[in-house]
């Protein structure tokens, strides 16, 4: 997927990006979630690069024999879910299914996020915000996602410290490239 967005409220001064993003299936109970950003100016010519970031997106459900690790610990040839009524019996009692994602960013940063997907929807809260002595200040975030005629839209706000309300720290529409 890639697309455009823009930083911030995306009113008149915030600032344009192009994004890239990649979820990849592996054979294991979960995705692998990569996303490449440059900032651009108003035509969409890249300007330099931005960030990236990488993670991993799954169920959350408790894990079982059938589920790798910790580290390089195999897990047993059994899948973990072996049918889709398995899968159902996963439903929230919103009718959707709860999922955690971990995000990964340069700069010694980790979210642990905890939310849920629903139909076309997805909304993440982080549980945790992990960073390293040397990183910029970075407390909770919320990430929403919805998947409208085939695009991928999202927004993510952000609270830099303790205390502070969440703020809108960037939003893109993405489409399919293949």
């Amino acid at each position: 997927m890639e697309g455009a967005g823009r930083l911030g409220e995306g009113d008149a001064d915030s600032e344009y990006f192009f994004q890239t993003a990649t979820f990849k299936q592996h054979g294991l109970p979960y995705l692998q979630y990569e996303a490449e950003s440059w900032l651009t100016d108003e035509d969409g010519t890249r300007l330099r690069p931005l960030s990236v970031e990488t993670g991993f997106w799954a169920l959350d459900r408790k894990l079982n024999d059938a589920d790798v690790g910790p580290g390089l610990i195999p897990a047993e040839i059994v899948p973990a879910l072996k049918s889709a009524d398995e899968v159902e019996d996963l439903r929230n009692e919103s009718g959707g299914f709860d999922i955690t994602a971990t995000i990964v960013h340069p700069g010694g940063i980790a979210e642990l996020y905890y939310g849920q997907i629903k139909g076309p929807q997805i909304q993440l809260a982080t549980d945790m915000v992990m960073r390293g002595s040397q990183s910029k200040e970075y407390n909770a975030a919320t990430r929403i996602f919805g998947l409208v005629q085939g695009d991928l839209f999202w927004r993510w706000d952000v609270a830099s410290s303790k205390g502070e309300e969440l703020k809108a720290h960037a939003s893109a529409i993405l489409k399919k490239t293949s």
